[in-house]
């Protein structure tokens, strides 16, 4: 697959070449460590945007791992975070890292990214789906706040000029559990819009405002359908939902990015804006990726994490969890393949360094 622009060449390079240094040798010693034959079965849950890689990754995993059997669910990120923290799964999955509190009171808990990816934000307006409407974040607040209420509100038509907007009400839709895409999308709010920050904030869950005919709608899918069913609406959706997205037709938003562009959400942009921002990645990887200030990033990017707790209950099963982790976040033309058909980003160096130090402190 050929990749004309030199900042991705430079970064799948570094990905082929780490893989080529890692070699046979390197997997036939995680073969042959002990306990490898050893039946072993490890569950997982949580983040729906990451179900689609997770089921890639789980089917692969065990047909070449017979002793492993991986249990997977998709239940939303703050569910798959409550479960680890509870022992009641080995793994969860999250698009949002825990708050310094959350850390603080489970300090055994770590958050391992394993992949970049992003949150479009779709909307099905009759007659407007084939257009990229653009949106900013004060009016993206103001329509989940309810100060924006209909389709050609002056805050909207000021940023599409020349388009016939209908005056028709629009329907803000929202997820309903906890969600790492609801703490992804209110961080935008928060950070580009002040108003935002200081009623409502960001989280996997908020307190949102009381908006006349808003919805809800359970996990990526249910939003993809909830949006497709309801004409005039409005939501935030998981990019490895992209497929599904097209085939309901819906519209995409090309959001106005930390540079004042606006921005659509394209291989391309999705890594400029995880580019200009990973470099800053603490050891312990919780790192925000939304609203680089980045000229060409778009604004909603985010790592996708595993959650871990670094001490399990045997070595077996500290080694099973290890063992997957590295092999999913391996840079090799499969796993760029995988994640490419989830509209994912691999690793840059840096954060991919740091997630093998943190997946190897499981204990």
């Amino acid at each position: 697959m050929a990749y004309p622009h030199k900042r991705e060449r430079v970064w799948l390079r570094w990905c082929r070449l780490v893989a080529r240094a890692l070699g046979a040798a390197a997997f036939a010693m995680l073969a042959s460590a002990p306990g490898f034959a050893q039946e072993t079965t490890l569950s997982e849950t949580g983040s729906t945007l990451l179900y689609p890689v997770f089921t890639t990754w789980v089917a692969q995993y065990t047909r070449t791992h017979p002793g492993v059997q991986i249990n997977i669910g998709a239940t939303g990120s703050e569910a798959g975070i409550q479960q680890v923290i509870a022992g009641k799964v080995n793994i969860g999955a999250s698009d949002a890292y825990m708050s310094d509190a959350a850390i603080h009171q489970n300090p055994q808990i770590i958050n391992v990214p394993l992949a970049i990816a992003a949150q479009t934000i779709n909307y099905n307006v009759p007659g407007l789906n084939a257009m990229h409407l653009k949106l900013d974040g004060p009016t993206l607040a103001g329509i989940y706040s309810g100060t924006v209420r209909s389709w050609d509100a002056p805050q909207i038509a000021a940023l599409n000029p020349g388009i016939a907007l209908p005056h028709h009400a629009i329907v803000p839709i929202r997820r309903a559990e906890g969600s790492g895409d609801t703490f992804v999308f209110t961080q935008f709010l928060t950070f580009s819009t002040p108003s935002w920050e200081s009623d409502h904030g960001y989280g996997t869950t908020i307190d949102w405002p009381g908006v006349p005919a808003s919805m809800t709608a359970v996990g990526n899918a249910g939003m993809v359908k909830a949006i497709q069913s309801t004409d005039y609406s409005i939501g935030y959706v998981g990019v490895s939902y992209s497929d599904s997205i097209a085939a309901a037709k819906l519209g995409t938003a090309a959001l106005k990015n930390g540079a004042g562009e606006f921005v659509l959400p394209t291989r391309e942009t999705i890594m400029a804006g995880a580019a200009s921002l990973g470099a800053r990645t603490p050891p312990d990887e919780r790192l925000t990726l939304v609203f680089a200030p980045a000229s060409g990033s778009y604004p909603l990017v985010n790592y996708e994490y595993a959650v871990v707790s670094t001490k399990q209950p045997d070595p077996a099963t500290a080694a099973a969890i290890r063992r997957f982790l590295l092999w999913a976040i391996v840079p090799s033309e499969d796993n760029e393949a995988w994640l490419t058909a989830a509209h994912f980003i691999p690793l840059p160096p840096h954060t991919w360094e740091l997630s093998q130090a943190q997946i190897q402190s499981i204990k």
